[in-house]
């Protein structure tokens, strides 16, 4: 058996390896060895040459069409057509796209981009290159909010009449956006260790004793986010396309081929749109510095949280009196976690996010019944639940507790019942389970750390901090800090922002209870 302290510097060991291992990954994705004989005076066969380096005159061509695979030109509809395309400016244009008839009985339709030469039809280039990309995506509809009070209008009953049979049926949904690349580096390869992720959208062409790559056209899948998402009606006959391009850069290609692949392979294990939109977010919502500070400050978060996670088990483990330490303050978070792991499965949150949520909230109902010594036995078929006794110094913590809560029950309940009732009258829910969750989760983390404050009471009573789990809270610390960095990179709800900076707060206020102690 491994001890506590092999455990956690096997642990860091592993972080160690993980970060080194990580970074180099990311250097070999980020760099790419050129053809060592691309300098040389006459052009060298195992090199290949950029066609783009000879400045083509291009066109770009956005065709539609409900087929994956087209031979030539039929049944397809032109949508956009960029004459004089140059590769290196950026641009948007936004389109009306006729929608079919089979796109509408909930089919998919399909873009086939062509980079060609200018003033010739793609399918009459020997030297065009082409990427198609689904312009449809299937995904469940999200549930009508209504007003729980007033109801809803006829016109909204009958469209939820509507919508109703197929709630739970995935429908055909309207990507609004299109965003397209070129590489525009005039770098040469090594022909013989080609990437395998950039290979894969290569074509190559023989132009005398050289061989060339054409123009490599890329389709930004991570932009397709599911807040741009449209439901298809049967009615509809056109939706607008918004086209947008920009040049990007072989290192920052590679890097996002990886990341959709990533993505990719999420979904080929269960993952849903909505989950994967989740992972989309972080890349497509944060800028690329703050991108790699991320993935390395998250490394760092996994640590603590694997640290806090082994010794508040530990602690917990062989935990056998509640001397100073608040009951209360135990059953709150053990409360708060629940209530927030059932705000986020009503959500339909990501799996990211729900599986680490529903973890903690198992681990806090363990930690209640250690605080409260709650022992099952079962007679029968029926569980019979007893709690055990306290001592008198237990009882002494037990009175300073119920005091902390009194006080604070003055201010606490009056709040989470004047929000409740504000958020029924002037905000929209699924159902009355939907509005229950949501007032107790605004309540979690509006006034969520009034909760943490019977501990500090417990603290100021007893003179003493020594029953705290000091090195789980430690870790916790770290980990609260890292919070405040994600609150300024990562999109969140201000909600959850402000419960980041609430928690620097209290644990300044237990570091210094801690320090005055040992005065």
């Amino acid at each position: 058996m491994l001890s506590r302290s092999s455990l956690s510097g096997l642990a860091v060991g592993l972080f160690a390896l993980y970060v080194a291992h990580t970074g180099w990954v990311m250097y070999g994705i980020v760099y790419t060895r050129p053809c060592p004989a691309a300098g040389a005076a006459a052009a060298h066969p195992a090199c290949v040459w950029p066609y783009l380096a000879r400045r083509p005159k291009l066109q770009l061509s956005v065709y539609t069409t409900t087929r994956s695979n087209i031979g030539a030109e039929s049944n397809v509809d032109l949508v956009l057509n960029v004459e004089d395309f140059d590769v290196e400016s950026k641009f948007e244009r936004t389109v009306n796209v006729s929608v079919p008839k089979k796109t509408r009985n909930n089919g998919t339709l399909y873009a086939y981009i062509f980079l060609h030469h200018a003033g010739v039809l793609p399918w009459h280039d020997g030297k065009q290159v082409h990427i198609v990309s689904p312009l449809t995506t299937y995904m469940v509809p999200k549930p009508e909010e209504i007003n729980l009070l007033t109801g809803e209008s006829t016109t909204q009953q009958i469209e939820a009449e509507k919508q109703t049979s197929a709630l739970d049926e995935p429908v055909s949904h309207w990507r609004s956006r299109l965003t397209l690349n070129v590489m525009v580096e005039d770098f040469v390869f090594d022909g013989s260790s080609l990437p395998a992720d950039v290979h894969r959208y290569m074509k190559m062409v023989q132009l005398g004793k050289t061989v060339h790559y054409l123009p490599i056209l890329f389709i930004d899948q991570l932009s397709n986010r599911v807040k741009d998402l449209m439901v298809i009606n049967r009615s509809t006959t056109e939706l607008p396309l918004t086209v947008s391009y920009d040049k990007i850069s072989l290192g920052k290609l590679r890097f996002w081929i990886h990341m959709q692949d990533a993505v990719y392979s999420l979904q080929q294990f269960g993952f849903s749109e909505k989950d994967a939109d989740e992972v989309k977010g972080i890349f497509v919502d944060t800028n690329l510095y703050f991108l790699a500070l991320t993935f390395f400050v998250a490394a760092f978060h996994l640590l603590f949280d694997f640290l806090a996670f082994k010794n508040d088990i530990s602690y917990w483990k062989k935990k056998r009196s509640m001397i100073g330490m608040s009951t209360k303050a135990v059953l709150w978070r053990c409360f708060s976690t629940v209530v927030i792991f059932l705000f986020l499965l009503d959500e339909q949150t990501s799996l990211l996010v729900l599986i680490p949520a529903g973890i903690g909230a198992v681990i806090e109902l363990w930690k209640v019944k250690k605080a409260l010594k709650m022992t099952v036995k079962w007679q029968g078929i029926w569980p019979k639940i007893q709690f055990g006794t306290y001592n008198d110094s237990e009882k002494k913590t037990e009175e300073y507790d119920a005091q902390a809560m009194k006080y604070l029950s003055y201010l606490l309940y009056p709040l989470c019942i004047g929000g409740a009732g504000y958020s029924l009258l002037n905000v929209k829910y699924k159902s009355w389970y939907s509005w229950l969750i949501n007032s107790f989760v605004n309540g979690v983390y509006a006034f969520g750390f009034l909760f943490m404050l019977p501990q500090l009471f417990v603290n100021y009573k007893m003179k003493s901090v020594a029953h705290l789990p000091w090195k789980a809270f430690t870790y916790k610390a770290f980990n609260t800090f890292i919070d405040d960095i994600f609150a300024f990179i990562i999109t969140m709800p201000t909600s959850h922002r402000l419960a980041c900076f609430r928690d620097d707060v209290v644990f300044l206020v237990y570091l210094y209870q801690r320090w005055y102690a040992f005065l």
